[in-house]
C-alpha cells in the first residue's frame, strides 16, 4: 500500500477514458503539401487503391481531379458516392452529401479540400466541420490541404505570394490529425509540370507561373510546409513520450535530439540573467522550442527573500521571453534537472559558469553541478554561459540596490535570521542546566540521548543552521560539564575524543535528515492546501445558482488563499463588465474593463500597467470571457511564483465554468417558462376556438336566415348582411386560431400529419382564389401561371389555405391588382402573390420573418381587423412541407409574398414521358 511506484489510479483511469474515446473515434488522416499540383490528391487516391485491395471498404465522398488525366484515372474501380444538388441564385451547385456518408458509413472516405466553403444552407458552414462530424461517428477520414489555407500562416503566405486565399481551416484540425502526410516536390519539379498542364489549364499555367508559381514563392512555401510538418511530428514524439512515462512522473526513455529544444537551468547565482537570455538567443537562432526550470532546494528555500525574488524575475522574465517555466523541487539538483530535461525532449541544457574559486580551491572541480548533469543525462549537450561582466547601474542618478538585479526590486524585505540561532543557543543552555542535577544519578550515555533531542527539536524547528550550531554547543557543553575533569575541556580519557566525534556527527547528520524531511513536509503542505481549496471551492460552486453567488464564493476562496483583497466582477444581460458600486481602495476600473476586452491578465506582476496595486485575470470561460477577477495579494511576490500563479489561473477558470454553467441554467429556466407559456396559450386556443365555433355557426345559420326574410328590406336588409358579414369574419377568425393550435400541436408532437400527394398547381390556385372572394370582393387578381407547369406533391388542403390567407393580407393591406405567379426550379416550386399598395411597413423592411409571428400585425391595427394569425399560419404550413416562406417589397412597387416548397420528379404515367 505505500510502494510509491505505484501508478496512479486516477492517472489511469483518465487515460483509459482517453483511450476508449480515441478508440470510438475516427482517425484523420491529412494529405499536407506546400502548393496546388504537388500530387496531395493523386498520392490520396493511390493509397485509396491500395487500401482497396487489401479489402478495406473504402469510398469517395469528394475529389477533386481538377481535369488531370492522371489522377482521374485513379477513380477507376473506386466506390464513389454521389454528390448532392444545391440550388444557389439560380445555379445548381454540387456538393458532398454529408448525410448519406452517415448513412453508408465506410471504413475509410476520403474528404478532398479540406478548406473548401459549403453552400449556403448546408449544414455546416465549412467542409472541415463536416470531417469533424464523421470522426465523431467512427468513420476514418483522408482529406488534403494546402499550407497557404492553414488559418496561422494565411497572412504569412499571403505576404510572401501576394495572393491571399479566403478559404482557411483552424490549426486545430491539422495538429488534431491523427496522420500527417508530408506530399512535396521540389520547385523545380512542380514548374516543370505547370509547364506540361499536369497543374492548370494552359492559360491558367502562363498567369500562375507570372505570379504566384515563381520559384522563390515555391521554395518560401516549401520551407513553410516542411517546418509545420515537423513541429507535428514533434508532437507526436513528445505525446508518446508522456504515455511512455513511468509512474509517479518518472523521466521515462532518454532524450532523442529530434526537436532541439532547450532547457535552461536558473540558479540563485547573479548570472541567472545571462543564462536566460543566452538561452533565448540560442532558442532564437535554432528556431526552437525552450523551456526554464530551478530546482528548490532544503538549502535554497533558506535563501533571504532579495534572493528569492531575484530567482522568481529570471523565470517570468523567461516566460516573457517566450519560455515555458517550471519550478521543481527535491534534494539533488543535478538529477532533477536531467529528468525534467528527458521529460521534455530537451537537446540541450544552458547552465550558468559558477564562480571561479580562488587560493588553493583553484584546483577543485570548478563546475560540479555540470558534471552531475553530465553524469545523470548523458546524451544531453551542456553549454555553459559565460559570467556577465558585474556593473554598477544608476537609478535617478544613485546607484542601484544591491538586492536587485537587472532593475528587478525585491518585493519583501529579507527576514532576520539570528532569532533562529539564539533560540539553538537557549535550548542547549537549558538542556545543559536540567542535566547537571542528573549527573550523579544517570549514565553519561544517556545525558548525550538528552543533548541528540534538543538538536533534534532545534532542527524540527528551527531548521538546518540552528541544528549544526546546538550541536556542535552541545558537545562542548558535554565537555565542560559533565566529562572529567569536570569546568574544562581536558579530557581525562582519550575515548571520550570518539564520544564527542560520534556525537557531534550524529547531532550534525539528525539535524539534516530532520531539516530535509521539515522541508518535504512543507512542499507537500503547501500542495495540500492548493489543492484543498481548489476542492473546496469546486464543491461550493457546484451548489450556486446564482451569479451573485459564484461572484462571492469566488472572491472569498481567492482571498483566503492569496491573503488581501479580492473581487469577482461579473457581466450583464447586455455582456458588459458590472463595475463595483464602492470600488476598493486601488482599485481601477478601466483596468479591469480593458483586461475583460482584451481577455489578457494586466496590472500588479503582469506586462500591461504594472504599477497598479490591483491583479486583474480575465475569467475566460469554454464560450467567451465571463467576467473579471481582480486581486489584491497580502504579499505581491506570491504572484510571481509560478505554482501560485497557476493556481490563481485555476481559481479563475473554475470561476469562470461555474458563471458559464449558471448562465446557461438560467437560459434552459427561461426556455422551459417560455416553452409552458407557448403550451398554455395554444391550449387556451384551442379550448377558445372549440367552445365559439359552435355558437358562431348557429350565429351565422340565423343571419342568413334573417336575411332572407320578405320582411329584410331597406334598413333592416343592411343590418342582416352586416351581421352576415361579420359572423363570416369572426368565422375566419376562429378558424385561423384553430388552424393555429391544431399546427402548433403537431409541431410540438414532432411533426404536422400532412396528407401529401400529387397535385395540380393551377387546380390549387384557382380553389383559393375561389375561397379568398368573400374577403377580395371586386378586386381584381392576376395569374402567371407558366402552362408546362408539372405536378407537385404537397397537401392542398393546407397549401390553398397558405394562399387564401396571402390573398385576404393583400386585400387587407395592399391595392388591386393582387397577382398570383408560380415557377418551377429542378428543386422547388416557388409560388408568389403580390399586390400594388404601399408596400411592407418600413420598421418591418429590415427584418420581414418578423411578420410571420404570431400576433404580428400591420401598422394600420386600428382600422384593419383581424388578430394577426394569417400569416403565421402560412409559415406554419410550409415549414412543415420542408419549404420557405419570404417577404418583400417589389421593384414596382408593392409587397411580395414568396413560397418556397421543395419538389421532386412526378412519377411517370404510362402515356407521358418522363421529365426531363
Amino acid at each position: 500500500m505505500t510502494d510509491l511506484s505505484r501508478p496512479d489510479p486516477d492517472a489511469l483511469l483518465a487515460q483509459m477514458r482517453a483511450e476508449d474515446e480515441r478508440a470510438q473515434r475516427g482517425k484523420l488522416r491529412i494529405y499536407f503539401g506546400a502548393n496546388a499540383g504537388v500530387g496531395k490528391t493523386w498520392a490520396m487516391l493511390s493509397a485509396a487503391r491500395r487500401e482497396r485491395a487489401a479489402g478495406r471498404d473504402v469510398l469517395i465522398g469528394v475529389a477533386e481531379t481538377h481535369g488531370r488525366s492522371e489522377t482521374a484515372a485513379l477513380l477507376t474501380g473506386l466506390d464513389t458516392l454521389p454528390l448532392r444538388e444545391v440550388a444557389y441564385r439560380g445555379r445548381q451547385l454540387a456538393e458532398f452529401d454529408l448525410d448519406a456518408a452517415l448513412a453508408r458509413r465506410p471504413a475509410v472516405l476520403l474528404v478532398d479540400e479540406l478548406a473548401h466553403t459549403n453552400a449556403p444552407g448546408s449544414r455546416h458552414a465549412k467542409r472541415w466541420q463536416d470531417v469533424q462530424e464523421l470522426l465523431a461517428a467512427g468513420i476514418d477520414v483522408w482529406s488534403a490541404i494546402n499550407v497557404q489555407h492553414l488559418e496561422s500562416l494565411n497572412g504569412t503566405v499571403g505576404a510572401i505570394t501576394g495572393v491571399r486565399v479566403n478559404e482557411t481551416v483552424p490549426d486545430t484540425v491539422l495538429d488534431e490529425a491523427d496522420e500527417v502526410v508530408l506530399v512535396d516536390v521540389t520547385p523545380d519539379e512542380l514548374t516543370a509540370r505547370l509547364a506540361a498542364g499536369k497543374v492548370y489549364l494552359p492559360q491558367q499555367a502562363e498567369r500562375a507561373a507570372q505570379n504566384f508559381f515563381r520559384k522563390g514563392n515555391l521554395i518560401a512555401l516549401r520551407e513553410i510546409a516542411l517546418r509545420r510538418t515537423a513541429e507535428h511530428v514533434e508532437d507526436d514524439v513528445r505525446g508518446w513520450r508522456v504515455e511512455q512515462s513511468g509512474p509517479q512522473g518518472d523521466a521515462g526513455p532518454p532524450a532523442w535530439n529530434t526537436s532541439g529544444a532547450i532547457l535552461a537551468c536558473v540558479g540563485p547565482h547573479e548570472g541567472a540573467g545571462q543564462t536566460v537570455r543566452t538561452a533565448a538567443r540560442l532558442a532564437g537562432q535554432l528556431n526552437v522550442r525552450w523551456y526554464a526550470a530551478y530546482v528548490e532546494t532544503p538549502r535554497l528555500q533558506r535563501l533571504a527573500a532579495a534572493h528569492r525574488d531575484r530567482i522568481l524575475a529570471m523565470l517570468k522574465l523567461a516566460e516573457e521571453l517566450g519560455a515555458a517555466t517550471a519550478v521543481l523541487t527535491g534534494v539533488d539538483i543535478a538529477r532533477e534537472l536531467a529528468a525534467q530535461a528527458q521529460r521534455l525532449n530537451c537537446a540541450t541544457m544552458v547552465v550558468g559558469r559558477t564562480e571561479p574559486a580562488q587560493g588553493w580551491m583553484r584546483w577543485w572541480p570548478s563546475s560540479v553541478l555540470t558534471r552531475e548533469i553530465a553524469r545523470h543525462a548523458t546524451g544531453i549537450d551542456i553549454v555553459e554561459v559565460a559570467r556577465a561582466e558585474k556593473s554598477r547601474r544608476l537609478a535617478n542618478g544613485r546607484p542601484a540596490r544591491p538586492d536587485s538585479e537587472d532593475g528587478v526590486v525585491s518585493l519583501a524585505r529579507p527576514r532576520a535570521r539570528w532569532p533562529g540561532y539564539a533560540w539553538a543557543a537557549g535550548i542547549s543552555v537549558a538542556i545543559t542546566l536540567l542535566a547537571m542535577p542528573l549527573v550523579g544519578v544517570l549514565e553519561l550515555t544517556n545525558i548525550v540521548m538528552l543533548f541528540l533531542v534538543g538538536v533534534v527539536v532545534v532542527a524540527v524547528r528551527l531548521g538546518r543552521g540552528p541544528a549544526a550550531l546546538a550541536a556542535m554547543l552541545n558537545v562542548a557543553g558535554f565537555d565542560f560539564f559533565f566529562v572529567s575533569p569536570r569546568f574544562s575541556f581536558a579530557v581525562s580519557d582519550v575515548q571520550y575524543v570518539v564520544t564527542f566525534a560520534v556525537m557531534l556527527g550524529v547531532g550534525l547528520l539528525v539535524g539534516q535528515l530532520t531539516a530535509g524531511l521539515r522541508f518535504s513536509a512543507g512542499v507537500s503542505a503547501s500542495r495540500e492546501r492548493r489543492a484543498q481549496s481548489l476542492f473546496e471551492l469546486t464543491r461550493e460552486l457546484s451548489a450556486a445558482l446564482e451569479s451573485a453567488q459564484v461572484a462571492a464564493l469566488g472572491a472569498a476562496a481567492v482571498q483566503g488563499h492569496f491573503g488581501g483583497s479580492a473581487a469577482v466582477l461579473v457581466t450583464d444581460a447586455s455582456d458588459r463588465l458590472v463595475m463595483p458600486a464602492q470600488p476598493p481602495p486601488g482599485f481601477d476600473p478601466s483596468v479591469a474593463d480593458w483586461a475583460f476586452r482584451q481577455g489578457q491578465p494586466a496590472g500588479l506582476a503582469t506586462s500591461t500597467l504594472a504599477a497598479q496595486p490591483w491583479h486583474y485575470v480575465p475569467l475566460k470561460a469554454p464560450m467567451r470571457v465571463r467576467g473579471v477577477l481582480a486581486l489584491q495579494p497580502a504579499q505581491a511576490r506570491w504572484l510571481l511564483i509560478p505554482e501560485q500563479a497557476q493556481q490563481l489561473d485555476t481559481l479563475a477558470r473554475q470561476i469562470a465554468i461555474a458563471l458559464e454553467r449558471v448562465h446557461y441554467v438560467e437560459v434552459a429556466q427561461q426556455a422551459v417558462v417560455e416553452m409552458e407559456s407557448e403550451r398554455l396559450r395554444n391550449a387556451l386556443l384551442g379550448a377558445i376556438s372549440h367552445d365559439v365555433r359552435t355558437p358562431l355557426t348557429a350565429l351565422i345559420a340565423l343571419a342568413e336566415s334573417l336575411q332572407s326574410l320578405p320582411e329584410a328590406e331597406g334598413r333592416m336588409g343592411e343590418m342582416a348582411r352586416a351581421i352576415v358579414a361579420q359572423a363570416h369574419q369572426l368565422h375566419a377568425l376562429v378558424s385561423n386560431l384553430l388552424d393555429m393550435a391544431r399546427l402548433e400541436s403537431g409541431i410540438a408532437g414532432g411533426a404536422v400529419n400532412l396528407r401529401r400527394d400529387w397535385q395540380s398547381v393551377e387546380e390549387v390556385v384557382g380553389s383559393a382564389i375561389r375561397a379568398a372572394r368573400p374577403a377580395l370582393g371586386d378586386i381584381v387578381v392576376q395569374t402567371a401561371l407558366p402552362p408546362d407547369l408539372p405536378l407537385v406533391e404537397f397537401d392542398a388542403v393546407l397549401i390553398e389555405r397558405v394562399l387564401v390567407n396571402l390573398l385576404e393580407n393583400a386585400a387587407k393591406y395592399g391595392k388591386p391588382p393582387v397577382m398570383v405567379g408560380a415557377h418551377v426550379t429542378p428543386a422547388s416550386l416557388v409560388l408568389t402573390v403580390r399586390d400594388h399598395g404601399p408596400g411592407l411597413p418600413a420598421p418591418t423592411q429590415g427584418n420581414a420573418q418578423d411578420l410571420f409571428e404570431k400576433f404580428t400585425r400591420g401598422q394600420a391595427e386600428s382600422i384593419t381587423p383581424g388578430v394577426g394569425l394569417g400569416l403565421a399560419i402560412c409559415k406554419a404550413v410550409v415549414n412543415a412541407h420542408g419549404g420557405e416562406i419570404t417577404a418583400g417589397n417589389a421593384a414596382d412597387g408593392g409587397a411580395e409574398f414568396a413560397v418556397t416548397l421543395p419538389r421532386r420528379k412526378p412519377p411517370v404515367s404510362v402515356d407521358e414521358p418522363a421529365e426531363k
